[in-house]
């Protein structure tokens, strides 16, 4: 059996997801986590010993294409909305360490 998910819990769980919760939304989730809980508890019941682990329930296959040169944009097309650019480079505020 899993912990039970009381009010306390509840309010963790929001509080690490960064919401606010009313006293409402605490009793109604609460008893929605419990319900997932235990049908979770309810999956564990199941003899998996002779099913080979899978990270997907269908065969799945990554369809890449090659690597093809194009035509590109020339500079002056590509960075005609660029708010700053400096030559043919986008110029962004600094971000890692002291701004100028």
């Amino acid at each position: 059996m899993s912990h039970p998910i009381d009010e306390k819990t509840v309010r963790h769980v929001a509080l690490l997801g960064r919401i606010e919760l009313t006293d409402e939304q605490v009793s109604t989730l609460g008893r929605q986590l419990a319900d997932i809980v235990a049908y979770v508890d309810k999956l564990q019941e199941l003899d998996t010993a002779e099913v080979e682990p899978m990270a997907h329930a269908l065969p799945i296959h990554n369809v890449l294409a090659d690597d093809v040169e194009g035509p590109s944009l020339p500079p002056e097309q590509a960075l005609a909305n660029a708010p700053q650019r400096e030559g043919d480079l986008y110029k962004v505020p600094k971000v890692i360490g002291e701004s100028q």
